[in-house]
C-alpha cells in the first residue's frame, strides 16, 4: 500500500470515529433528555406500546386498503383504462407540465401504486425516447407528486374525510405543476445532448399492456396479482410507521394524565416538535390553517414516508384536532412529498444525473408547500361561498 493510500485509509478511518463520536452524542442527548422526562422505563414501554398499537391498529388497515387498491389498480392496467385515461389526460399535459402526452402514465403509475413505479417507467427506452433530456428529469418530480395516490385518498375517505381528500387531490395537481416546471426551470442552464422519439427507433423496449386469454381468467389474474403487489406495498411501509412515525409522536404528544404522569402507555411523550412549531405557529396557521402546533408532524413525516405519516392521522382525529381543511392540507402534501427524499435520489442515480439531485429536491420541495397552501386556500374558499 502506498503512502498516499495509506494517508486516505488513515483519514477515512479518522472521519468514521469522529462520527461514531458524534453519533453516540446525539443519540445520548435525545434519548436522555426523553429519559429524565418521562423515565428509563416509561420511555422504553412507550415506544414498544406505540410500535405495538402502531402495527395492530394502523398498520394491518392500511394493509387492507393496499390489497384493495391494488387489486383496483391492477384491474384497470388490465382491462385498458389506465391507457384510456391516459389517452384523456395527454392533451392536458403539455400546457400545464410543459410534458408530453405519454408523461401521464407515469402520473397514473405512480397514483395507482407507489413512487418507485417512476423508476420502473425510467428504465423503459421506448418510454423515455418520447422526451427531450429536461423533460425526462422534470419527469422525476412530476410522477412523485402523485405517489401512493389512491391509498391516501382511500384513507382520508373512510375516516369520513371525503370533501377534504378531493380538495387535496386538487392541491397535489397544482403542486405538481409548481414542482414540474420549477425544476425544469432550474435546468435551463444545464447542457445536454437533447434526443427524441424520432431519433431513438432501434433496440427499444416497448411497455407492454396486452394480455390474452378468457376474461374471466384475466379478471382474476389481475384481482389476485394486484392484491399480491398491495400486500407487498402494505409490508413494505412497516418499518417507516413503526419506527419514523413511533419517534415522531414520542416528541409530539404529551403525558396522557398530566395529573398522574408518564406511565408509559402509547403515544405518550415529550411534546418538543410543537414546542419547536409554537414558536413561528402563525406561519402554519396562515399557510395551511393548522391551529395546532402537533399537526405539522404529519407533512414533516411525509418527507421520509406518506404510509408513516398516514398512521399519525388516526391519533389526531381521536384528539380531534383535525377536521376538513386538516385532511385537504394532509392529503395534499403527503400525496405530493409521499416520501420523495428517496426516491428522487433513486431515478436520478438511475438515470445518470445524480449531481442534478439537490434541484430535484429544491422544486419538490416548493411544490409540496404550494401543495398545502393551495388545499387550505380551496377551503377557505369553498367555505366563504357556501
Amino acid at each position: 500500500m502506498g503512502p498516499v493510500k495509506k494517508l486516505k485509509e488513515r483519514g477515512y478511518l479518522e472521519r468514521r470515529r469522529y462520527e461514531a463520536v458524534v453519533f453516540l452524542m446525539v443519540f445520548g442527548l435525545f434519548f436522555g433528555y426523553l429519559g429524565s422526562e418521562m423515565g428509563v422505563t416509561n420511555l422504553l414501554n412507550t415506544l414498544m406500546r406505540t410500535a405495538h398499537d402502531l402495527l395492530m391498529n394502523t398498520v394491518l388497515f392500511i394493509l387492507g386498503i393496499t390489497v384493495l387498491t391494488g387489486a383496483l389498480g391492477k384491474l384497470m392496467i388490465e382491462f385498458g383504462v389506465v391507457r384510456l385515461l391516459e389517452l384523456v389526460l395527454a392533451p392536458l399535459m403539455r400546457p400545464l407540465f410543459r410534458l408530453p402526452g405519454v408523461a401521464s402514465l407515469a402520473g397514473l403509475m405512480t397514483f395507482f401504486s407507489d413512487n418507485p413505479a417512476i423508476i420502473g417507467l425510467s428504465h423503459d427506452r421506448h418510454f423515455n425516447s418520447f422526451f427531450k433530456k429536461r423533460e425526462l428529469l422534470s419527469l422525476t418530480n412530476f410522477g412523485t407528486a402523485f405517489g401512493m395516490g389512491l391509498i391516501v385518498l382511500a384513507f382520508m375517505s373512510s375516516l369520513g374525510f371525503f370533501k377534504g381528500a378531493m380538495i387535496g387531490l386538487v392541491g397535489a395537481l397544482a403542486g405538481a405543476i409548481v414542482s414540474t416546471r420549477l425544476m425544469q426551470a432550474l435546468l435551463k442552464n444545464v447542457s445536454f445532448e437533447e434526443t427524441t422519439i424520432a431519433e431513438e427507433k432501434q433496440n427499444v423496449e416497448k411497455i407492454r399492456f396486452d394480455s390474452r386469454g378468457p376474461t374471466f381468467q384475466r379478471f382474476l389474474n389481475a384481482i389476485l396479482d394486484g392484491g399480491k403487489s398491495g400486500v407487498d406495498l402494505g409490508l413494505s411501509i412497516i418499518p417507516g410507521v413503526l419506527v419514523i412515525s413511533t419517534f415522531i409522536m414520542v416528541v409530539t404528544f404529551s403525558v396522557n394524565d398530566p395529573s398522574v404522569g408518564y406511565q408509559g402507555l402509547a403515544y405518550e411523550g415529550v411534546p418538543v416538535l410543537p414546542r419547536l412549531a409554537g414558536y413561528c405557529s402563525w406561519i402554519f396557521e396562515f399557510l395551511f390553517g393548522f391551529e395546532n402546533p402537533e399537526l405539522i408532524a404529519f407533512p414533516v413525516t411525509s418527507l421520509g414516508a406518506v404510509g408513516a405519516a398516514l398512521s399519525m392521522v388516526k391519533a389526531f382525529v381521536a384528539q380531534g384536532i383535525v377536521g376538513t381543511n386538516e385532511i385537504a392540507v394532509f392529503t395534499a402534501m403527503g400525496m405530493c412529498w409521499s416520501g420523495y427524499l428517496s426516491t428522487h435520489t433513486a431515478m436520478l442515480d438511475t438515470l445518470g444525473y445524480r449531481s442534478l439531485t439537490s434541484r430535484a429536491l429544491l422544486a419538490h420541495t416548493v411544490g409540496g408547500l404550494i401543495a398545502g397552501i393551495t388545499a387550505h386556500l380551496i377551503f377557505v374558499g369553498l367555505n366563504f361561498f357556501t
